[in-house]
């Protein structure tokens, strides 16, 4: 059946909410929210091959390391599985890391719920029950008096076998109600059902209740949830006494955006996933609103100094790749391939590297500014190699980039130009990326590699005005001494090529700079001669002496013509 015409027949526009006095547009995000990590429940559930126990374990552990302070682990009364990885987990965690297990409001699942978490020293018990009419009408047949009742009945029964019970004295609880279909909720209703729930669980400032606030299916505009979460903040009873939680979900694509807009709105908690596995689209991407707070000068409170290695971990348990151009953690995300945006990339190092020469700062403490990189790769431990990649749609800047980071050698314009043609039709002839190994490896071959070797050379002063250059070169085992005379030790030998080889060698641009530091430190040089007043070529030449470089990059330049 095609798409209608008239889609309006068939779906109705999600309605927004009337809040004429909103806050949340003007408000900025200044701190990192609480972060519930529910990659081992809400995403493991949704994978096509759930994680075996030794991949939770590893995904636990990485979790961990990252610094997440509260992960929800499993849904105990699903499975054995699932109640002896908790059991597991319970005894293995950190002191500081609360572990959150999932139920349904049925009295036999919650009693095995919280058996899961005996001997655990910080537990959140976490209820869920849908308040949407759709879901109440179609899948439970309930009214919302049913659900209210349904709702305090069992956080009733959590609380006596948690805090009120005195076997359970060891372990320092929490308890988290999420009104499921949130979003697609009568926000009055949830209203009305939280606060009974508040009561029936009595939280205090210093243990508060967590109210999570799904959008269990993403069906508006993100505005239209941080209106409904400012609603729910302004309205809820003992606010101060409630700890609100996120979990959207991504079918919209908007999760990130519906995420941030609802921490404006009032939001302290989100609930997620490492780059966003979860229930069809996925649940928010929690990598992305880290280092989104990161790149606004936020410390996350996680740490993906590392990102590669958890790159390793997610794919290597949920058995799904984390897509090139996921936000940045995918392969591609911080390479640029265009070759206006590999130039402007190429100037925006160039521009940091003397900003922080001229600050006298450490470069992590001068801002930074580098076009289409909104955040320093090493940050997470990607490399600058990744950064340039070089196609037949790359211009000159990308080859120079790579020559730049490989040998150290800044290029001139006029020779990146020459190169980038060079590069070009290599790439187009492979029909492929070229690698950095082997942009390296053309280079050297067009202006580096000599088939002329320089034996011996001597540069005497004749007068004032004047030098002679004395020298042998060798041309496949023959050789050929060479005698030229000029104002300097360049016009010098380029006199003596002219006059060796019956051919007029003229300078035609000329730029060095210095390699390396102290006593390692080497010249480069580069030349561009001019061939009987026709032909022009680059050579490069390296050594420890700026003269001897200079010739040999005459040298390279000239061996293309014979």
């Amino acid at each position: 059946m095609p798409m209608l015409k008239d889609p309006s027949k068939k779906y109705r526009k999600f309605p927004g909410m009337n809040l004429p006095n909103r806050q949340w547009p003007s408000n900025t995000l200044d701190k990192a929210p609480r972060w519930l990590a529910t990659d081992l429940r809400d995403g493991n559930q949704s994978l096509p091959d759930p994680m075996s126990i030794e991949e939770k374990d590893l995904y636990f552990d990485k979790l961990v390391e990252i610094g997440y302070k509260e992960i929800e682990v499993s849904f105990p009364s699903a499975s054995q599985i699932d109640f002896d990885f908790t059991q597991s987990v319970v005894k293995r965690a950190p002191d500081d890391v609360w572990i959150q297990v999932l139920s349904p409001c049925r009295e036999e699942l919650i009693r095995r719920t919280i058996e899961s978490l005996k001997g655990a020293k910080k537990a959140i018990v976490h209820l869920y029950l849908a308040t949407s009419e759709c879901f109440q009408r179609i899948v439970f047949g309930m009214t919302q008096d049913e659900s209210v009742e349904l709702a305090v009945k069992c956080t009733k029964l959590v609380r006596s076998l948690t805090k009120d019970d005195p076997s359970s004295a060891g372990t320092e609880w929490q308890y988290e109600f999420s009104p499921e279909t949130f979003s697609d909720s009568p926000p009055e209703f949830v209203i009305r059902i939280c606060n009974a729930v508040k009561d029936a669980w009595g939280p205090t400032e210093e243990n508060k209740i967590i109210f999570n606030l799904p959008a269990t299916v993403e069906m508006s505009t993100p505005n239209v949830y941080a209106d409904q979460i400012e609603y729910f903040c302004n309205n809820v009873a003992d606010r101060n006494m409630i700890c609100v939680s996120l979990h959207p979900h991504n079918d919209r694509g908007c999760a990130v955006a519906a995420a941030e807009l609802a921490q404006m709105a009032g939001a302290d908690r989100v609930e997620g996933c490492l780059f966003g596995n979860g229930e069809r689209t996925g649940n928010v991407d929690l990598v992305t609103l880290a280092l989104n707070l990161y790149t606004q000068g936020i410390s996350p409170k996680v740490d993906f100094s590392d990102i590669l290695s958890v790159i390793k971990i997610v794919e290597q348990c949920n058995k799904i790749p984390v897509h090139e151009r996921a936000p940045y953690g995918g392969q591609l995300v911080v390479s640029a391939f265009s070759g206006s945006h590999q130039d402007a990339i190429k100037k925006g190092f160039n521009d940091r590297e003397n900003l922080v020469a001229l600050s006298g700062k450490t470069p992590e403490n001068v801002h930074w500014q580098i076009p289409y990189l909104p955040l320093d790769p090493k940050d997470i431990g990607r490399d600058y190699e990744a950064v340039i990649r070089v196609n037949s749609q790359s211009g000159k800047g990308g080859a120079a980039w790579i020559i730049l980071t490989q040998l150290g050698l800044d290029l001139p314009r006029g020779l990146q130009i020459a190169f980038s043609q060079v590069v070009q039709k290599e790439a187009e002839v492979t029909g492929r990326e070229l690698k950095a190994s082997e942009i390296e490896a053309l280079f050297r071959k067009e202006y580096i590699t000599n088939s002329f070797i320089l034996k011996d050379y001597d540069i005497i002063r004749v007068d004032e005005q004047s030098r002679k250059f004395i020298g042998t070169v060798d041309l496949a085992g023959r050789e050929t001494k060479l005698t030229g005379v000029g104002n300097g030790p360049i016009s010098s030998f380029t006199d003596a090529l002219t006059n060796g080889f019956g051919v007029k060698v003229e300078i035609w641009d000329y730029k060095e700079h210095a390699i390396g530091q102290g006593s390692n430190v080497r010249a480069s040089t580069f030349v561009e001669i001019m061939v009987n007043g026709k032909e022009r070529r680059w050579g490069v030449g390296i050594h420890e002496d700026v003269v001897q470089a200079s010739i040999l990059s005459i040298l390279a330049g000239y061996a293309s013509f014979v």
